[in-house]
């Protein structure tokens, strides 16, 4: 679809409403197009108005929004946000009116939707005007609005135990032992990159190091670890060892209060591994079947079965205390409303104290992408995922944090749940952004969050082991002199 601009620029914002509103159009800008919509935006005295007019399957269409001009403060950036608001709520209007239905998160399009209802109850604002917010202004559904406001209780209520100087710590393990389709995530094929294994923790020794000295320096305290990847239990229970004892030597660990580990590949759990993390006080791990259907699993290009997972869930349980996370994917290749309400109801049956339900994304990169596959529709991905929700509530599970992604099925969405008491602090704080996470290893991203500023920081490691290997001093350097924010 061509987009045509008029008194602004504001690309990103209409770019994302259209892939909400039409996911298989891609903004076009150069020629011509039979489908279009322009976009205006125009101050008067009273107020800030955007228009929009859309052709789309032959017809037109016309919608406005419009906010008051006093809501422009003349800072920038908030300013921006009212002007992205009113654009997106025109092209949403003008949109719905052509599709004749209207997105299940309406006029939302970032991947955190959480944060709106959060914001509105931390200004003080009750939680029928918080909620009210998402329907009426931003035309959530009634069921997603449920979701986002459970979650923005977790957010409030763990916003306000966080500490000044606490920060959370992301150590990324970029090794699997196969990729899997739906997956774009960055990671080597241990079977093409074993000899980069030792050579990483190498590396990744290195960077303890040199954030051990910083936050010593610093008087920054750690409040939750999670390792990811990858899949870090592709490390052998030797390694394991070998990074879990390199952190708690070069890092002051005697303020974390939650420790997670992704074992997430069945086919990498064994018992002795499950013994080295509870060992080094590894509190919580996940067993990610995805789907129980055999056919399913194969189709996704999983190596292992549902009698592997549930052998791995076993072996977890024998080895010590751990919270367990299992995840389960909606919308996979060859399954079915069936046979997703079968995976639940196993995964249910083992009372694992987290459950978490994905929407395939496609992804760039993924083969599920580039290659294609049989995948159900939005409206059984929509049946899924109502039936996990009645389930989980039925079964004592409360969500407790959700994000969404661009090209995700249905526009729906990702939803942790758990057993009340059992909320993963770290997936709180980093969806939520809630304070500092300090990344370290491959393809970690620390975001410096200053509250009170209301501004985040970036900084990435090297995605890839080679690469990360290859930079590791430049990395420390940085690591080295990073500078915290004041809050």
């Amino acid at each position: 679809m061509k987009l045509i601009f008029r008194g602004h620029d504001y690309r990103y914002a209409c770019e994302q409403m259209l892939l909400t509103l039409f996911p298989d159009q891609r903004p076009v800008y150069e020629g011509e197009d039979p489908e279009q919509a322009e976009l205006t935006l125009s101050k008067g005295e009273t107020w800030l108005t955007a228009t929009a007019w859309l052709t789309w399957q032959g017809k037109k269409y016309r919608a406005a929004a419009r906010a008051r001009v006093t809501e422009l403060t003349g800072e920038k950036l908030s300013d921006d946000r009212v002007c992205q608001r009113v654009l997106k709520l025109a092209f949403y209007r003008a949109g719905c009116a052509a599709l004749g239905k209207q997105p299940t998160w309406g006029a939302l399009t970032g991947v955190r939707p959480v944060k709106l209802p959060t914001k509105a109850l931390l200004a003080g604002q009750s939680e029928k005007q918080a909620r009210r917010l998402l329907e009426d202004t931003y035309r959530v559904s009634p069921g997603r609005a449920e979701l986002a406001m459970d979650c923005a209780r977790a957010s409030v209520a763990l916003l306000e135990a966080l500490e000044p100087e606490e920060l959370s710590l992301y150590v990324g393990i970029p090794f699997c032992p196969t990729r899997c389709a739906y997956c774009s995530f960055v990671s080597a094929d241990v079977g093409k990159s074993l000899k980069l294994m030792d050579p990483f923790l190498d590396g990744l020794d290195k960077e303890l190091t040199a954030v051990g000295a910083n936050l010593a320096r610093s008087g920054r305290r750690i409040r939750t670890i999670y390792m990811g990847g990858g899949t870090p239990t592709t490390l052998t229970a030797e390694q394991l060892d070998r990074l879990l004892s390199a952190m708690e030597e070069r890092l002051d660990l005697s303020s974390r209060v939650e420790f997670t580990v992704e074992a997430g590949r069945p086919d990498t759990i064994t018992q002795k591994k499950m013994a080295v993390l509870s060992a080094h006080g590894v509190g919580r791990v996940s067993v990610n079947p995805q789907t129980m259907d055999d056919r399913v699993l194969a189709a996704m290009g999983r190596s292992h079965r549902a009698a592997d997972i549930l052998r791995a869930y076993e072996d977890v349980r024998a080895a010590g205390r751990f919270d367990v996370n299992m995840d389960l994917i909606a919308g996979l290749p060859l399954d079915t409303v069936e046979g997703f309400a079968g995976s639940l109801e196993q995964v249910l049956s083992l009372a694992p104290e987290n459950i978490t339900v994905h929407t395939l994304a496609l992804k760039k990169g993924s083969a599920l992408m580039t290659e294609g596959g049989s995948l159900p529709t939005p409206e059984a991905v929509a049946a899924m995922l109502e039936l996990a929700w009645s389930r989980l509530r039925e079964a004592g599970y409360v969500p407790y944090y959700l994000y969404r992604q661009k090209y995700m099925s249905g526009g729906f969405e990702n939803v942790g749940w758990c057993l009340p008491g059992h909320e993963n602090q770290y997936n709180i704080i980093m969806m939520e952004e809630l304070h500092t996470v300090l990344s370290l290893g491959g393809g970690g991203m620390t975001k410096l969050v200053d509250r009170e500023k209301g501004s985040i920081r970036r900084l990435s490691n090297p995605k890839y082991p080679k690469e990360y290997i290859e930079r590791i001093n430049t990395v420390c350097a940085e690591k080295e002199k990073l500078e915290w924010p004041t809050n």
